[in-house]
Order: structure tokens, then C-alpha cells, then sequence
């Protein structure tokens, strides 16, 4: 399970292999929040629950990715882990638990706004384990 960043001169493209689709979830949600603030300055103080929901794989990505910086950004919630659940049932649905505490920007080491996520790129492939790529407008 990892994520790596591949060079992209004005946004950001991640890269995940996971073991199975909600460990590639979970570490989708890492590496975004991880490209926003230093998630391992973050105290667990407070929860706050949100749900994804998409059509398919690829659009409850989408979703997904639109959440997490929703949180951060909008909310201002700086999260240290989520816990969720993955269900399909005419399409699928995460319901999530995000636990952190109010955003500092000093104190977690604000990097970056996500503006958006895209599909322009967005690959998912379940075979031996789960790939997936995926480009965030910064």
C-alpha cells in the first residue's frame, strides 16, 4: 500500500497500489490530505462524518476526492485518519468518519488549496490488488 506523486508542472497526479479497493480508498485519502498539511501534525480531538457516493468505481472516486479537501478546506478540519465503509448497492456509497481537530495552518503546516479533482487521466485497475491514478487541479 502506497502513493507516490509524479511531476506535473501545475497540479498534482497520484499514483496508489493497494490490496484491495478500500485500502486504495484509504490511501487516496492519505495522499490528499498528506499534499494539503503534515497529517502527522494533526491531533485526533473532534470526528466529523461525510459520504461519497458515485454511479461506479470512477465516479465514487471522484466524489471521494472531492470530499476530503470539502473538509479541510471548507470546513476547516484538519484530519488525521477516516475510517468508512465501502457499499454497492445501485451504485456505491462510502460513509466515512474523518477524526482530527480545527485547522492551523502554522501548527499543521498548510501547503496547498485543491481546487478540484478531474477524471481527465483517472485510471482504476483491480488485478492482482488495486492501481489507481488520478489528477488534482491545485
Amino acid at each position: 500500500m502506497s502513493y507516490k506523486f509524479l511531476d506535473h508542472a501545475t497540479d498534482a497526479i497520484i499514483e496508489v497500489t493497494a490490496k484491495d479497493l478500500k485500502e486504495a480508498f484509504a490511501v487516496a485519502a492519505d495522499a490528499e490530505i498528506n499534499l494539503t498539511l503534515d497529517q502527522d501534525k494533526v491531533e485526533e480531538k473532534d470526528q466529523k462524518e461525510f459520504s461519497a457516493k458515485g454511479k461506479d468505481i470512477r465516479y465514487l472516486l471522484f466524489s471521494w476526492l472531492e470530499e476530503i479537501p470539502f473538509i479541510l478546506i471548507t470546513e476547516g478540519f484538519a484530519i488525521k485518519r477516516v475510517e468508512f465503509d465501502i457499499k454497492e448497492n445501485n451504485g456505491y456509497k462510502i460513509n466515512a468518519i474523518a477524526y482530527g481537530e480545527p485547522l492551523d495552518v502554522k501548527k499543521h503546516n498548510f501547503k496547498v488549496e485543491i481546487k478540484a479533482p478531474t477524471f481527465y487521466d483517472m485510471v482504476i485497475k483491480e488485478d492482482d490488488g488495486v492501481y489507481m491514478r488520478f489528477l488534482l487541479d491545485l
